[in-house]
C-alpha cells in the first residue's frame, strides 16, 4: 500500500505540473457540473484523467481507500492537487464520515434538517426551503469536528433536564419547583442559584462551554405588557449568564425547541407542562403570539394528582406525588413496550400470511 501510495503521489505531482492549465479548466466545469447536479460526482462522466499508473485505480476503490484512511487524512491528501480535491469533496464521501463517526450521535435526519434549516440562524427566511441548495458536507464535517459540544438545560416550571449536546439524553434531571421555586419569575438571585446548582452538578465550568437554554413558555399574550415581562426574563438569564463568565448563549422558547426536535420549523405544538398545557402556533421558528396562543390551566400535576386519587379509591395510599409520578411512569414505558411487542408480532404476521399467499 505505501509503494502504491507513492506512485500515485509521484504521477499525480508529475501530471499536474506540466498540465496546470488543463486541471484548471477541468475542475471550474466540474464545479459548474455540480452546482447543477444533486447526484454525487463521477469522474468518468468529467472525462477527468489523473495521468500514470493512477489511472489504473477505479475510482469507487480510491473511495474506498480514503474511507479506510479516515476523514482527517482525506482531508490531508484534497491538498495534493486539484484533482485529487475533486474526488475527497465528493459528498458521498464526507456522508459516510457523518454517519458512520457520527461523534454527537444524531440521526442522519436530523443532521441534514439542523444544516439545510437552522444553519442561517434566526429568523428562519423563505428563501431556505430552496431544493437546489447544495451542502458541501465535507465543509460540514470540518466545522462539526471543530465544536466542543454545548451544555443543554431544559428548565420547565415542574422539572428541570440538563446534559450535553453530544448525547440524544439528558444526563441528569432535577425538581425545579422544590428545589429553586417560580425560575419564571425575573429574579436575580433565584435565577443565579438555579444555574450555579445546575453547573455544579454537572461538575463543568461556566466559563468553558456555551450553552443552549430553553426558556419557559410564559406571559402568552400579544401586549406590550406580556412583551416587557418576557424581555426582562430574558435580560435577567443573559445577565445571569454572563456574570458567571458563560462565553455564549442560546436562548429560544420550549414550544420552538420542541418543533426543530421534530425536523419541522412551522407547525402547532401542543406543549403538556407541569401547570398548564398550551398550544402554540409557529411559523418558520417564530411564535405567532398575534395570531393567538391557547393556554389550559391543565397541566401534569393536575393528572398525577387525579391518578392519585384514583388510587386511594382502591386503597392505594401514596403519600408523595413523586412516587405516584414514578408509577405513571413507569406504567407508561410498560405500556409503550407492550404495544411495540404486539406491532411486531402483527408485522411478522401480516408478512408470513403474505408469504404463505404468494407460496
Amino acid at each position: 500500500m505505501a509503494k502504491l501510495l507513492k506512485k500515485v503521489f509521484e504521477s499525480v505531482k508529475i501530471r499536474c505540473n506540466n498540465n496546470n492549465n488543463s486541471c484548471s479548466s477541468n475542475l471550474n466545469e466540474t464545479n459548474r457540473w455540480f452546482m447543477k447536479s444533486d447526484s454525487c460526482l463521477e469522474l468518468e462522466e468529467l472525462g477527468l484523467g489523473l495521468g500514470g499508473e493512477f489511472d489504473r485505480i477505479p475510482v469507487d476503490l480510491f473511495i474506498q481507500i480514503l474511507k479506510l484512511l479516515g476523514p482527517k487524512e482525506s482531508a490531508r491528501i484534497s491538498i495534493v492537487c486539484k484533482s485529487w480535491r475533486i474526488i475527497v469533496s465528493d459528498n458521498r464521501l464526507w456522508i459516510y464520515f457523518l454517519q458512520n463517526q457520527n461523534q454527537l450521535q444524531q440521526p442522519w435526519d436530523s443532521i441534514v434538517f439542523a444544516e439545510k434549516h437552522l444553519r442561517s440562524g434566526y429568523p428562519l427566511f423563505q428563501s431556505i426551503y430552496n431544493q437546489s441548495i447544495q451542502l458541501s458536507f465535507m465543509h460540514i464535517y470540518g466545522q462539526r469536528a471543530q465544536l466542543n459540544g454545548s451544555v443543554i438545560i431544559d428548565g420547565g416550571s415542574g422539572y428541570c433536564k440538563f446534559g450535553w449536546s453530544k448525547y440524544a439524553s439528558p444526563s441528569g434531571r432535577s425538581a425545579t419547583f422544590l428545589e429553586f421555586g417560580n425560575i419564571e419569575s425575573p429574579m436575580y438571585s433565584r435565577l443565579r442559584h438555579f444555574f450555579a446548582t445546575i453547573y455544579n452538578r454537572m461538575q463543568v465550568k461556566p466559563s468553558k462551554y456555551p450553552i443552549v437554554l430553553s426558556v419557559p413558555i410564559c406571559h402568552y399574550d400579544d401586549t406590550e405588557s406580556a412583551k416587557a415581562a418576557r424581555r426582562q426574563l430574558k435580560e435577567t438569564i443573559y445577565s445571569v449568564l454572563f456574570d458567571m463568565n458563560v462565553p455564549a448563549v442560546c436562548a429560544l422558547n420550549q414550544a420552538t425547541l420542541a418543533l426543530f426536535a421534530a425536523r419541522r420549523v412551522s407547525g402547532i405544538v401542543v406543549n403538556i407542562g407541569f401547570h398548564v398545557t398550551s398550544i402554540v402556533p409557529i411559523l418558520r421558528g417564530k411564535v405567532m403570539r398575534e395570531v393567538g396562543v391557547e393556554v389550559l390551566g391543565q397541566g401534569a400535576v393536575k393528572l398525577t394528582g387525579y391518578l392519585r386519587e384514583l388510587m386511594q379509591q382502591k386503597n392505594m395510599n401514596f403519600g408523595s406525588l413523586y412516587t405516584v409520578r414514578t408509577l405513571k411512569e413507569v406504567f407508561i414505558l410498560f405500556v409503550s413496550v407492550v404495544k411495540s411487542v404486539f406491532c411486531l408480532c402483527l408485522e411478522v404476521h401480516q408478512r408470513q400470511g403474505t408469504l404463505l399467499k404468494n407460496a
